[in-house]
């Protein structure tokens, strides 16, 4: 079995090989030629902690495994650690075997950033020019540094719950020459393109803070429960997502669905419209919505990835298992 220790993976992994990888498995994905596993998501009763498994089968790229781990809210204050942890394990599809140990930490990072950069490239409008960021954690600057590839960004705005932390992606916003603002919800009716990235249980972005024409990629909502954006948002949009399944269970729209608001029929996968069978963007005014809820084969796509490259480094580590 191969080890990549989460050490080696930021020399590893860049945002343009996990866009890659991404783009490819949602392709899949829509083609019937991959699938993902359901979803074991729960509290343990331990230190306020989400623990949970993704896994899949990429039959295609013959990518068989599963991602362990969850959400630790006081890792950060108590250990000095991000409050996401988690490790990639891959089987080998022909036989079974464990074929190797992938640390998941920034993979999960950038796996999650490079599906949002993927709906972006394909739903938000050409002439996109300011971006809004709902949100300032720790995954707030992977999602930006990636979207700002997407679109000829002229602008940045940003709020979160806590303010005293929008100088991390301004700083991004920053980096990439561009001026930042912070504003009040209110404020992103002037955004072409809106990441929500939280881990919120009540909604942020109501529908009468969106534009006609927006495209909002919603990326925290992962677990029963959660919610970034008003489900009346979801009503007023074209929504597409990476799994159906999830979608309507542990993503946006489970409240869109439980309100009757929508129906599972009208949540298209994002996969179909990179594959052409879906128009995807019907309109200039149209607003399109992207329900991230992070799917098992996102996760085995950026791990495969990591190993081929660490393999042809020689950084990856062999145990016998």
């Amino acid at each position: 079995m191969l080890i990549v220790p989460e050490r080696e993976i930021a020399d590893l992994m860049t945002r343009e090989a996990a866009f890659e990888a991404v783009e490819k498995v949602f392709a899949a994905m829509a083609a019937g030629d991959a699938y993902n596993f359901p979803v074991v998501r729960e509290a343990i009763g331990h230190e306020d902690a989400l623990y949970g498994f993704k896994g899949g089968f990429d039959q295609a790229g013959l990518t068989l495994g599963l991602k362990a781990g969850g959400y630790w809210p006081h890792n950060l204050e108590k250990r000095e650690i991000i409050n996401h942890q988690s490790t990639v394990f891959l089987f080998d599809p022909d036989t079974g075997k464990a074929k190797a140990m992938v640390g998941g930490n920034l993979l999960t990072a950038l796996r999650t950033a490079a599906a949002s950069s993927v709906s972006i490239k394909h739903l938000a409008r050409p002439d996109a020019s300011v971006i809004g960021m709902i949100g300032a954690g720790h995954q707030a600057a992977f999602q930006l540094r990636s979207a700002l590839e997407q679109r000829d960004f002229d602008k940045v705005i940003g709020w979160n719950f806590h303010p005293e932390m929008l100088p991390k992606i301004e700083r991004v916003a920053t980096e990439a020459g561009l001026p930042f603002e912070a504003v009040q919800l209110e404020g992103m009716a002037e955004a072409d393109v809106i990441i929500s990235i939280t881990s919120a249980f009540s909604p942020s972005l109501m529908a009468d803070h969106v534009s006609p024409g927006t495209h909002i990629a919603c990326m925290g909502t992962d677990t029963k429960g959660k919610q970034e954006v008003e489900a009346a948002l979801l009503a007023k949009a074209a929504v597409f997502t990476d799994e159906v399944a999830q979608s309507i269970s542990i993503g946006e729209a489970q409240h869109a669905i439980a309100a009757g608001l929508i129906a599972e029929a009208d949540v298209a996968q994002l996969g179909a419209v990179i594959n052409g069978t879906h128009p995807g963007r019907s309109s200039h005014d149209q607003i399109t919505l992207f329900d991230g809820t992070g799917v098992g084969l996102q996760d085995l796509a950026v791990a495969a990835a990591v190993v081929d490259l660490a393999v042809a480094k020689g950084i990856a580590m062999k145990v016998d298992f």
